[in-house]
């Protein structure tokens, strides 16, 4: 077997994994897909209730979970989730940061309020910076690991009356290219995805209408699901990207690639 052979079994066997923001949608799918992967898990959210009914989810389908209730915009709250992690299994191997705050209404930039914008940036920027201060220490210690923080297609192709939001995700990303610098000869690999629109709650709330609408501005003419950009994370942070840090991976049905064609194109049955 050569020295980058591909292990068998679980891609995260034995790995002990942290997913913030793990109470519903991208979150709670990667939560699932880390287990499946064969990672145990630490959640994160703020919503209590939630959190454990996925522990209990992941519990009883043969998995290890750990709900620990935390605000990412409180540097307590994330260093005790942290110290908890490596309390109750010995390390930290992998993080997914996907806390965030949805924003605030669309709104054009000069009738934002101040409190909106600031919460915006404290939840999703400022909070996936205080996960990585506290992640980072502790994969150190353990030779190692790798980090995902959840971007989105809004930080390359923005969304008018959407300030607080873009400017998060677009700082996101420079973050994490940072931080892929600062530890990559450490051994933690960090890097980001980046969806595009993914059928969570609410464009489930949205109702069919709006989502037929979003979807036809997508290349692929699909929404994209939670389980899709799990897969993307599971990989990252899996042996299979081990050469992979300081990238964003798009998972968005080809939104960035470009402007699709003008005329649909007959679908491609194979060389005769």
């Amino acid at each position: 077997m050569s020295e980058h052979a591909m292990p068998t079994g679980p891609a995260l066997e034995g790995r002990v994994a942290l997913v913030t923001g793990a109470s519903r949608g991208i979150g709670a799918a990667t939560a699932r897909a880390f287990s499946a992967a064969g990672a145990k898990l630490v959640l994160a959210a703020r919503d209590e209730n939630a959190l454990h009914a996925l522990a209990d989810d992941i519990s009883g389908r043969g998995g290890c979970a750990v709900a620990i209730p935390t605000d990412v915009q409180y540097p307590e709250s994330v260093c005790r989730l942290v110290e908890q992690t490596v309390g109750a299994y010995g390390r930290l191997d992998v993080a997914v940061n996907c806390a965030a705050d949805n924003g605030h209404r669309p709104t054009p930039l000069a009738d934002v309020s101040i409190g909106d914008f600031d919460r915006a940036i404290a939840v999703s920027l400022r909070g996936v910076f205080l996960a990585m201060k506290y992640e980072i220490p502790a994969m150190l210690q353990g030779g190692g690991g790798a980090i995902v923080n959840m971007s989105s297609t809004a930080a390359h192709r923005p969304v008018g009356g959407l300030a607080g939001y873009v400017t998060a995700k677009a700082a996101l990303e420079g973050m994490t290219r940072t931080a892929a610098l600062d530890y990559a000869a450490a051994g933690i690999r960090i890097n980001a995805l980046a969806p595009g629109p993914i059928l969570t709650e609410q464009l489930h709330r949205a109702g069919a209408d709006a989502q037929r609408t979003v979807a036809a501005t997508v290349p692929a003419r699909r929404l994209g699901s939670p389980e899709e950009v799990a897969a993307a994370a599971v990989w990252l942070c899996g042996p299979g990207a081990e050469f992979v840090t300081g990238t964003t991976v798009t998972v968005d049905g080809g939104l960035l690639a470009g402007m699709a064609p003008f005329a649909p194109t007959a679908r491609h049955e194979g060389r005769r």
